[in-house]
């Protein structure tokens, strides 16, 4: 397979597969076209294959020469990507693919997140599956769908007729750095029913936007600032100097991605812009300090309209009390492994339309009874403004495993290839080994991937060097086993 923006990349065949995957869309929830593709490379490889009714897809690869009596050994990843771009790009990720280049050192995508997290892992497997020359036991490649929004791929699929029992899962975005234990979490949902009644008076836009954002699990602990939560904030503040209904609200796009931004549009009585700007000025340079954000814009301007259909006061007062309201961020430290978060949330998504204001969350832990209690917490902050309430997309932790032979075998390697320590963590973020391993009795699984920047972001790049010295490390640590 020749790449065509990729070409002359090493490895050759692992950055010409990733290409073939970026031209399908394929973010959560959208994974048809992708999953029907794993299928036809099935067919061309003339290898066993199992998709099912999510699109999750099991690929099935002989033992090489030499290797027929070796155990299986599982390769898993995630096909779907987290769908997020810049305000003024024209990709459609329902029906486009992305338009990705590089600059020497890293590849990404132009105006758009990448999907490095997880294409490459898909890529990887299927390199090495139609490469015949490398050594390898017999293969079960497990490749799940909607990882991204709840894990719901493996929360669904049937490994009954797998053998494997050590698992490597290539969802990881640190060179040199083992995962093998994460937290649990969910997905929760407040949904607040609204009316609307014709409001005249001038009307106003704030927005909230250029903060840095990233993912909520892995960079959570980098102490950014949320554009919903600023906008309660803003809007809080706002309504101290004058009585406003709010007639739209929108901010993030997805759970598990802290917003970068956030809009919301109002009838203000009374309104004098200057002062709502005075507010806006104040409240940027105290995100730009307290939280390190120095990108950061809070501005209001004036909406070519006098009145709309906006909400009640009282029921705008409801608004602003949830996102205010709404607990974000780290919860509690992880009191044996110094710097590691134990658990936080994430208000990722916030949006008011006729019928409706919603949030959703994003909530990890890897004490249950913590995740419980926090979830517990959102479900009364509902109760208080009237609202309904949900949680869904449970996961488990995955809990450290003191004997675990792959994690020796990998340890060993790496050391070998690369004259260094790897490191082996715990992380806050949610892998689907946990999952798996509730459906494969003593499972052994290790997380490991090529350097990764900014995922989840528009800024999202792939480091070239890293996934080339990857591919040489995944090919050893099949051949030691």
């Amino acid at each position: 397979m020749e790449a065509i923006k990729l070409a002359g990349l090493e490895p050759a065949s692992v950055f010409g597969y990733f290409e073939k995957l970026c031209t399908m869309p394929h973010g959560s929830g959208n994974t048809k076209i992708i999953s029907d593709y794993l299928v036809s490379f099935a067919k061309e490889q003339n290898i066993p294959y199992i998709q099912d009714e999510l699109n999750n897809v099991i690929l099935f690869a002989p033992a090489s020469t030499g290797y027929e009596d070796h155990e299986p050994v599982i390769i898993q990843g995630h096909m779907d990507m987290v769908c997020e771009k810049d305000a003024d790009c024209p990709i459609n990720f329902e029906t486009d693919g992305l338009d990705i280049t590089h600059d020497g050192s890293y590849v990404f995508a132009k105006g758009t997140t990448l999907g490095g997290d997880d294409g490459i892992a898909v890529a990887y497997a299927l390199a090495i599956i139609a490469d015949k020359s490398i050594p390898h036991p017999p293969l079960e490649v497990i490749i799940t769908v909607d990882e991204e929004t709840g894990m719901y791929g493996a929360a669904g699929i049937d490994l009954s007729q797998l053998r494997g029992k050590k698992l490597l899962n290539i969802d990881s975005e640190e060179e040199g750095v083992f995962t093998v234990a994460c937290a649990g979490g969910a997905r929760a949902n407040i949904t607040l029913p609204v009316s609307r009644h014709a409001v005249y008076g001038p009307c106003v836009k704030l927005v909230v936007e250029n903060l840095a954002g990233g993912h909520s699990g892995v960079e959570i602990d980098k102490g950014r600032a949320n554009a919903n939560k600023v906008m309660g904030e803003f809007l809080s503040e706002v309504k101290k100097l004058m009585p406003l209904c709010l007639t739209g609200l929108e901010g993030g796009s997805k759970d598990n991605a802290i917003p970068r931004s956030c809009t919301a549009t109002l009838v203000a009585m009374g309104m004098e812009i200057e002062r709502i700007n005075g507010v806006a000025e104040a409240l940027q340079n105290k995100i730009r300090a307290e939280y390190n954000e120095p990108d950061a814009v809070v501005y209001a301007d004036n909406v070519d309209a006098l009145g709309g259909n906006a909400l009640p006061t009282q029921i705008t007062d409801k608004v602003i009390g949830l996102l205010c309201g709404a607990p974000n961020g780290i919860q509690a430290m992880c009191a044996d492994m110094p710097g590691l978060v134990q658990t936080s949330l994430n208000l990722g998504v916030a949006k008011l339309d006729k019928e409706a204001f919603s949030m959703t969350f994003s909530v990890r832990s890897s004490v249950n009874g913590e995740k419980t209690e926090l979830l517990e917490r959102l479900g009364k902050l509902a109760g208080m403004y009237d609202a309904s309430y949900e949680s869904k997309g449970h996961y488990p932790a995955w809990e450290y495993k003191a004997d675990s032979v792959l994690r020796d075998v990998m340890v060993n390697e790496y050391k070998a290839m690369f004259s260094a320590e790897p490191s082996v963590v715990s992380i806050h973020a949610g892998l689907e080994c946990g999952l798996l391993g509730e459906k494969i009795e003593g499972l052994d699984a290790v997380s490991i991937g090529p350097e990764m920047h900014d995922i989840h972001t528009s800024r999202e790049r792939l480091g070239i060097a890293s996934t080339a010295r990857m591919w040489e490390f995944i090919k050893a640590v099949l051949k030691s086993l």
